[in-house]
């Protein structure tokens, strides 16, 4: 018999069919037993009747989690959950559990829930609980709505490799590895091949995977791997160009969300809040939050400031522009009116850092000058500048930490919560 989904048995009431799953919970009534069994779909209650004595018995082998497919009958009833159930007819054990679960799969109400570190050490099984499962299909979703966004304005999808031989950004927070007869880096972005690509002549590109940081952070929002998504576009007028394009993009993905997973979800409305550096720090000061970076926002600092963006415009996204030289990267693009100022921006989603972008400095000359500003040694980087000798256009992109998106729009207290496998200063299993 072909299996049937949970979700589909409404429309199977008075049929016979099979379902497979794992036994979430276990109820002896004497002489009536249930089980409830889960899928990816949904749960649903079996009942198993004395009278089938060989199927009824076997419920007494059954642990929880263990998984199983049952033969059986819809029938409706208003006492169960959902309207029906499924009474038993056959069971098969495709995978009996181990007794004693190292963590449960279902907290109980009011009870003392189970420390995080506990849940990631275990976390194949305390991703099998319903709400966790949201959190992927987010993910899902989110990305097709960013891809066919990129889809529709004809981007081109570039993979970048993660091995480089030389590190990339400012060359801090790297992780090192031994490399035949030779030293290589974990990419921190794919930046560098981002702009290669304008290069090449791409025009319009976006970049989905693995961005590694050796940051010894220990905080909710940070992780030593991370999934970043990127996008990079050519013959731009300023940076404004790039806002503007990610403000559309995040508006694709946030009406996906709409569509299929989350129907209560807002749609962000264009044009994003934009505020410069100065003007946020001025603001902050007034509301009486001093965070004591000069040319940077703490973690506090981003929490108030978009608290302060909410009360007076009502929207979740605010960027903050004109970051000074001092706290950004060597490649963003100056103000030739005040040198000291850098065409880029942040993006703030409820109080956290989602994304960094900018203007890139397409001129090879300039880029020598401000690499050699910020100390840096041009013949570690002489392959990245090679890729402007030869004719590149004006472009610039950004770079978006999903992870960190999704668990602000699932309010989850840890980006490491948001991630199927995190990764962290001390975290290296399963």
């Amino acid at each position: 018999m072909e299996r049937t989904l949970i979700k589909n048995l409404k429309e199977k009431i008075g049929q016979e069919i099979k379902i497979s799953g794992f036994v979430q919970a276990i109820r002896n009534q004497g002489g009536i037993k249930f089980i409830v069994m889960r899928d990816v779909t949904g749960t649903v209650q079996i009942v198993f009747l004395k009278e089938n004595e060989e199927v009824f018995d076997m419920v007494n082998n059954i642990s929880l989690e263990s998984v199983v497919s049952i033969e059986g009958l819809v029938k409706e009833e208003k006492q169960a959950p959902g309207g029906f159930e499924i009474q038993a007819k056959h069971m098969t054990v495709l995978s009996k559990a181990d007794l004693g679960l190292p963590i449960p799969i279902v907290e109980e109400k009011g009870g003392e829930p189970t420390d995080v570190s506990v849940r990631l050490d275990w976390r194949w099984l305390d991703l099998r609980k319903e709400e966790n499962l949201l959190i992927f299909k987010v993910w899902t979703e989110l990305e097709r709505g960013f891809r066919k966004h990129f889809e529709d304005l004809d981007f081109v999808q570039i993979y970048t490799p993660s091995l480089m031989g030389t590190a990339s950004e400012t060359g801090a927070d790297v992780f090192k590895l031994k490399y035949f007869d030779r030293e290589a880096y974990l990419a921190q972005s794919p930046q560098f091949y981002k702009q290669m690509a304008q290069a090449c002549g791409f025009e319009k590109v976006f970049v989905m995977g693995p961005v590694f940081r050796a940051e010894p952070s220990f905080t909710a929002r940070h992780m030593t791997e991370f999934t970043g998504w990127d996008f990079e576009i050519s013959y731009i007028d300023s940076h404004i160009d790039v806002m503007e394009e990610e403000e559309k993009l995040l508006v694709a993905g946030f009406s996906r969300l709409k569509e299929t997973v989350l129907p209560e979800i807002e749609i962000p409305s264009i044009p994003f809040p934009k505020i410069t550096m100065k003007e946020a720090k001025e603001k902050l000061e007034k509301a009486g939050v001093i965070g004591g970076r000069k040319h940077d926002l703490t973690g506090e600092e981003e929490v108030e400031l978009s608290k302060l963006i909410k009360e007076e415009t009502g929207h979740d996204f605010v960027f903050i522009t004109d970051w000074p030289v001092e706290a950004r990267p060597f490649y963003h693009m100056k103000y030739e009116d005040n040198p000291s100022l850098t065409k880029s921006f942040d993006l703030l989603y409820k109080g956290l850092e989602i994304t960094t972008g900018s203007q890139r400095e397409h001129r090879y000359d300039v880029l020598v000058s401000q690499a050699k500003e910020k100390g840096m040694g041009i013949e570690s980087i002489q392959y990245y500048l090679d890729f402007f000798k030869y004719g590149c256009p004006p472009h610039g992109g950004v770079g978006i930490g999903p992870g960190r998106l999704v668990m602000k729009i699932l309010d989850i207290p840890s980006v490491k919560e948001a991630t199927f496998l995190p990764r962290d200063v001390k975290r290296l299993k399963p």
